[in-house]
């Protein structure tokens, strides 16, 4: 059964969606094999990623994403892709990170999710 979210929840992310670039899984999966260069942000909580990752991940959960992201991408211009487990938390953090500035932030719809059902390559 999927989890079903909060109606206050939905709308702050709905309005983070009119800001923000999504893209799908196909979208990054063409990404990777053209040999586009982006970080691949994951934003989970740190149980979540310690669990399984995407392949080449890194996290920046979305508690801390804002205090640390400058630390660890610090051009505003580096391509990131985010993902969470769906879609909503990334969405939510790549609205924050373009108000800090950063230009070229996406967020994956379908997320973690998205990944595994497609057999793209994991890691713990």
């Amino acid at each position: 059964m999927a989890k079903q979210h909060a109606p206050g929840f939905l709308k702050l992310v709905a309005d983070a969606r009119s800001r923000v670039r999504e893209c799908t899984l196909e979208d990054v999966r063409a990404r990777l094999a053209a040999g586009d260069r982006f970080v691949l942000v994951d934003v989970r909580e740190d149980r979540e990623f310690a669990a399984g990752h995407a392949a080449g991940a890194v996290h920046l959960g979305k508690g801390v994403i804002e205090r640390d992201i400058e630390a660890r991408v610090p051009d505003p211009a580096t391509p990131l892709v985010l993902y969470c487990g769906g879609g909503f938390r990334s969405a939510l953090a790549a609205d924050a990170l373009q108000k800090m500035g950063y230009t070229n932030v996406v967020s994956m719809d379908g997320g973690w999710a998205a990944w595994v059902k497609a057999g793209l390559p994991t890691e713990q």
